[in-house]
């Protein structure tokens, strides 16, 4: 018997707007829940992401976070479109030769754009 990932938690400050930001940049639908929560539900019923409310801001680097990829491989395009979106470049240190592409959502959560699969 193993575990399966079933959904990624984020904490968030204002659940709105990450659900917003997150919905778009993911294509997922958004479900508001009880007590601020919002599930974000997607369309191939792969990994669900889930937004709950803290008062607490983010401090520091994340410890862990998720890595995307453009669906239709424009990894230029895809960095242009979360940009729009809100998200922002992150430095956590890279060289500027890594194969991903560091961003951050409108509250300065770390993620990765990956140049390519695998």
């Amino acid at each position: 018997m193993v575990s399966r990932f079933a959904q990624w938690t984020l904490d968030v400050r204002d659940v709105r707007r990450q659900a917003e930001f997150w919905s778009a940049a993911l294509g997922y639908e958004i479900e508001y829940g009880q007590h601020g929560s919002a599930h974000l539900w997607p369309p191939d019923g792969g990994l669900s992401v889930w937004l709950q409310p803290t008062a607490e801001p983010k401090a520091g680097k994340n410890r862990d976070h998720p890595d995307l990829v453009a669906a239709d491989g424009d990894v230029e395009a895809e960095v242009a479109r979360l940009l729009k979106l809100g998200a922002s470049r992150a430095d956590v240190g890279q060289a500027g030769d890594e194969g991903f592409t560091v961003l951050a959502d409108p509250e300065g959560n770390e993620f990765c754009l990956l140049h390519r699969r695998g």
